[in-house]
């Protein structure tokens, strides 16, 4: 039966332009055909609630606290209204962007303090007793120089998108800290590679943790 199959909570992290966004529906769908229910969704947002609030963080000029607090506010809402409900389903969970995207863009870009960030972290993954994040963050490893040559031509980019290529070598190092800091979780991809290659690397992941048969 369907929904005694564990639920998986897998975050999908990188710097704009890396190509994240592309592979978290080709990864829906693969779960999907072996019959799993998949929770698709993303972060700040995700929630009516949420939602809101990632307008305010994507349009709206403010500190990088008031910025940091947003962001972890809409996240507790959404974890607590959709991704634990989902997982307690057994549903797969996908989520582009989790709090690792806090701790590089806040953290790493912002140059907000890491010890706030790790308090908040704390206080709003808490629920119960039990501290929850992913069971697997899938990383998107990609030049910033490259990520910007990509956005250049894909929209008119938001509040993030237009920083500096100074600000995203500062984000795609506070994502290498995190990911030096839990190796266990962190898978990274080399998101400089074809579509096609992308797409080996991420589902031969899943597969090696037998998540996905084929």
């Amino acid at each position: 039966m369907k929904h005694a199959e564990k639920g998986l909570f897998i975050s999908f992290e990188g710097i704009d332009g890396a190509g994240k966004s592309t592979h978290i529906q080709a990864t829906a769908d693969a779960f999907k055909a072996e019959g799993r229910d998949v929770t698709l969704t993303r972060e700040p947002g995700g929630t009516p609630l949420a939602e809101k609030l990632r307008q305010m963080v994507l349009g709206d000029a403010m500190d990088p606290l008031t910025e940091s607090l947003l962001v972890f506010a809409a996240r507790r809402d959404h974890l607590t209204t959709v991704i634990l409900p989902a997982l307690e389903r057994g549903h797969v969970v996908l989520c582009d962007r989790f709090t690792d995207a806090t701790f590089a863009y806040q953290g790493g870009g912002r140059g907000f303090s890491l010890s706030t960030l790790t308090q908040l972290e704390r206080w709003v993954q808490t629920v119960g007793a039990s501290f929850k994040e992913p069971d697997l963050t899938l990383w998107f490893k990609l030049e910033p120089r490259l990520a910007a040559e990509r956005l250049a031509s894909a929209r008119v980019p938001d509040r993030f998108e237009s920083q500096s290529e100074q600000f995203f070598k500062a984000v795609h190092n506070a994502y290498l800290d995190r990911a030096n800091a839990a190796p266990e979780r962190f898978a990274p991809i080399d998101a400089s590679q074809t579509k096609e290659q992308v797409w080996d690397q991420l589902h031969a992941v899943l597969k090696n943790k037998k998540w996905l048969k084929l």
